[in-house]
């Protein structure tokens, strides 16, 4: 995580919920030195993680958590119920977020998290632990390789006494690490799913399920999850017409082996060729701490998490159709069927890009690499945000406006629709800046009226307005209002002509050469022949 030659500082991580499974995510995090809070509402697991990591901040409240700028992420371990509301929370107050599974108790709310997580720009991965085991990595190499050749059939058993919990079943308990892991290596998902269980220590929880995926690949699974079992067992078996492979995490030193059976037809009836099982080498490390790193590697280069919302989704998909064939006793669920559809957001914020919250981003507009939007930012529809551009806060930007490279958007610029800033252009806000004088209450308005352009290199000193269709040339310094249609360039900025809204220089009798338009001479400038809706603001609709 961090090179002598060039530290980087371990990102800043709180772990909510330090009891049954959170206690080990407060001993990885304080192994790998990134632990800086811990919150329990109960006050005996804050004392064991001060005992694992001794002077660490403690606290029984999570606002209290959410409220300290020092801390850049949570991971959060709290019981299944509270995930959604308290991922939600974390992603509100701008912090990365690793969530325990499941991801939520609804698709919807899944769903609503993973859009949350790509407006803000923020990291959100899922506790899918298995899929950071270096022998199920290894599984996943071979079975893409043609190892095993053809896949016929996945089963996996989780089985275990206690702990019996009572705010979750033992299907939603147990079996999203081996739904996660069968999606993984079959990289498709069911298209019916049924299951079957059964509730005999509590008359509304199941403490045995039994369910069947069917792929549209052929390939069928089952998984068997119960906490009524007199072992622990957690396998998982793939059949393939070349090899079979078992995982078995119980095992020490066998995890991972690999069966070359075959099956022969003597006359005309298939007989089992068996061989001995070969265990593959696999590069031992606790599975978790190999999770918890991936995080802050996340955190740190802005990387999509190998679990992340979307995956979690997926799992969150196919659990929530099981839980319905569950009440149904058995019935299949085709999974197309589902009343919420995983949809993608309606905009696209690259990884690498921080949303402050709230903003608000228009449907189809892209934000890319290292661009900040701040706080109380409203951008339109169809925007193209390029790489480092920093917007806000408190702008407005109109619908499908492209800003280009290295472009500073500062509060008291307005864009109306379909502007566009070229690479490096600079927009001022405040008129005579000192660094040892606030001036902000000072800021000067500066308006980009609709399908304006500003050339790359140009700087727009605060407090002018540039008109529609305007056309500022590269490196021009405006420091006067520019009439609507007007060509200026130079520095001072000097009008040397008008430009036809498609981005063409009129001739000398106003007309475009190249899309026929005609332009008429007005008290101010010129306007297009028949255009009633000059000055009346309309662009600034988002």
């Amino acid at each position: 995580m961090t090179s002598s030659n060039n530290p980087t500082p371990l990102p800043k991580i709180a772990v909510i919920g330090a009891g049954y499974w959170g206690k080990n995510l407060v001993r990885n995090f304080a192994n790998l030195g990134a632990l800086a809070m811990v919150c329990d509402p109960n006050p005996i697991a804050c004392a064991n993680a001060n005992q694992v990591s001794s002077g660490i901040r403690t606290c029984t409240d999570s606002t209290e958590v959410l409220s300290n700028p020092q801390i850049e992420a949570v991971a959060i371990a709290s019981p299944a119920v509270f995930h959604y509301a308290m991922a939600k929370e974390a992603l509100l107050a701008g912090k990365d977020v690793y969530v325990e599974k499941p991801l939520a108790l609804e698709v919807a709310q899944g769903q609503e998290l993973v859009n949350l997580s790509a407006q803000s720009g923020r990291i959100l991965m899922v506790g899918h632990i298995l899929q950071y085991h270096p022998a199920i990595q290894k599984l996943k190499e071979l079975i893409d390789a043609g190892e095993l050749g053809k896949i016929q059939y996945v089963y996996s058993n989780r089985l275990n006494i206690g702990k019996v919990r009572s705010e979750e079943n033992i299907l939603w308990s147990f079996a999203p690490h081996d739904i996660s892991v069968i999606l993984l290596l079959l990289n498709e998902m069911p298209i019916e799913i049924s299951s079957h269980g059964g509730n005999y220590l509590q008359s509304q929880i199941a403490d045995v399920t039994l369910t069947s995926l069917s792929f549209a690949s052929g390939v069928r699974g089952h998984i068997f999850v119960s906490w009524l079992h007199p072992f622990k067992e957690q396998k998982l078996v793939v059949v393939g017409d070349k090899k079979m492979a078992v995982f078995d995490d119980v095992s020490k030193d066998r995890k991972l082996v690999l069966y070359p059976h075959r099956i022969d037809w003597i006359e005309r009836l298939p007989v089992a060729q068996k061989a001995d099982g070969e265990a593959v080498p696999l590069d031992f490390g606790e599975p978790l701490r190999n999770e918890c790193a991936h995080f802050l590697e996340c955190i740190r280069s802005r990387q999509r998490p190998r679990t992340d919302g979307a995956e979690g989704l997926r799992v969150l998909q196919v659990l929530e159709a099981c839980q319905r064939s569950l009440d149904q006793q058995g019935t299949p669920i085709k999974l197309g069927h589902l009343a919420v559809p995983i949809t993608k957001p309606p905009f696209f914020i690259h990884e690498t890009a921080i949303i402050d919250q709230p903003c608000e981003i228009g449907q189809g507009s892209k934000i890319w690499h290292f661009s900040h939007i701040l706080k109380n930012c409203q951008i339109g529809d169809n925007c193209n945000i390029g790489q480092n551009v920093v917007i806000g806060p408190e702008v407005t930007i109109g619908r499908g406006c492209k800003i280009q490279n290295n472009v500073s958007v500062y509060k008291g610029v307005t864009l109306e629709d379909d502007v566009f800033c070229g690479p490096s252009m600079v927009f001022t806000n405040v008129f005579n800046p000192r660094a040892n004088i606030r001036r902000m209450d000072e800021v000067r308005p500066t308006l980009v009226k609709t399908g304006a352009t500003i050339g790359a290199n140009a700087t727009i000193v605060c407090g002018t307005t540039i008109g529609r269709y305007a056309f500022v040339g590269a490196g021009a310094v405006v420091t006067r209002d520019v009439p609507d249609y007007a060509l200026v360039v130079g520095n001072p900025a000097k009008q040397i002509g008008w430009m036809c809204t498609c981005g063409t220089k009129l001739n000398d009798r106003l007309e475009c050469q190249v899309c026929k338009q005609t332009f008429t001479q007005c008290d101010d400038g010129i306007m297009l022949k028949g255009d009633k809706r000059r000055d009346l603001g309309y662009g600034l609709a988002l």
